[in-house]
């Protein structure tokens, strides 16, 4: 796969009163929880289609990796859809990666946000289709909890706000891990799934990126394993700054005597580029905030505060 070498492109921003495309292309999803996510969106003013197909299970996926292929081909076709979105992650959304025309998908280039599990498709989408996707809210996880998005950044990315930024002072969470500034592409996305893409056709690509690293309930020295391997597989040498997100139970019960920033900094320590740590997005205690994956920022990192400023926009009017 080559390396990205000119901006990315930009989909159509989403206004109120637009389809969105509901899909499921990893685990099959609790009904309800589905459901609440669709009110929610309605009551933002989108409107939520999707396929009936969506509800079949195949062990502890949503359907067969044929069904969620063609799902996603379909919706990306779709004239009347403005963006697609998740239902959730889980696990699953590899499978599709060889069943995919991306050339195909980046003619018609639409929104698509999800996390988790779905990094796998917003790293293809951008590296190999050339489009700007969404680290952001899923309708079974985020939009289905009345705190669950973080509406601010939502409406930035989709609405195609031209320079926004995501600002951070000491009682925010956020922390510094390292000071600096560095200017580079936002990419990145659940560590686990990123670390899984080395050796593979569907390989990250990180080299300039402000890389954007999290997980779920991995134990630090999984933590630590995967960043090394990363590390290890020059993955980390040309990224110009790294913000990992909340980090939900990453810890090791009972007496973790160290903080998971030290075993983080043990890896990171030595390349010189500004580190932030707690930045909510992906698995998140609430208000889930939308990155975009593709555009320019910028990092900085200072003793008090930490901002990532969107250098332009993710959606083009």
């Amino acid at each position: 796969m080559s390396r990205r070498s000119k901006s990315a492109i930009k989909p159509a921003a989403l206004r109120r009163g637009d389809r969105v495309a509901i899909v499921a292309p990893a685990s099959s999803f609790s009904r309800d929880d589905f459901e609440a996510g669709c009110a929610a969106l309605g009551r933002m003013g989108y409107e939520p289609v999707y396929d009936d197909s969506i509800f079949h299970r195949d062990l502890y996926f949503a359907g067969s990796a044929e069904r969620r292929a063609r799902e996603l081909e379909r919706m990306f076709a779709r004239d009347d859809v403005r963006a697609i979105l998740c239902v959730r992650g889980g696990y699953g959304s590899n499978y599709l990666l060889p069943m995919l025309d991306v050339r195909k998908l980046a003619a018609s280039p639409k929104i698509f946000a999800g996390y988790s599990d779905l990094t796998c498709l917003l790293t293809y989408f951008l590296d190999a289709g050339g489009f700007v996707t969404l680290h952001g809210p899923m309708v079974a996880k985020d939009f289905a909890h009345p705190d669950g998005v973080d509406l601010n950044s939502w409406q930035a990315a989709v609405e195609g706000e031209n320079r926004w930024s995501l600002s951070y002072g000491t009682d925010s969470g956020v922390k510094v891990l390292a000071t600096g500034e560095a200017e580079g592409t936002v990419y990145g996305g659940c560590l686990s799934i990123l670390a899984a893409s080395l050796g593979t056709p569907y390989e990250i690509q990180t080299d300039d990126t402000i890389l954007f690293l999290e997980d779920i309930s991995a134990k630090p020295f999984q933590i630590d394993r995967m960043l090394m391997q990363l590390k290890l597989a020059g993955k980390l040498k040309g990224v110009r700054g790294i913000i990992f997100g909340e980090m939900l139970g990453c810890v090791q019960a009972p007496d973790q005597g160290y903080s998971l920033e030290e075993v983080i900094m043990r890896v990171a320590g030595d390349l010189n580029v500004p580190v932030a740590y707690g930045l909510r997005s992906g698995h998140v205690s609430r208000e889930n905030v939308t990155l975009p994956i593709g555009v320019h920022a910028r990092l900085s990192a200072d003793g008090s505060a930490v901002t990532l400023e969107i250098l332009e926009s993710a959606t083009q009017a």
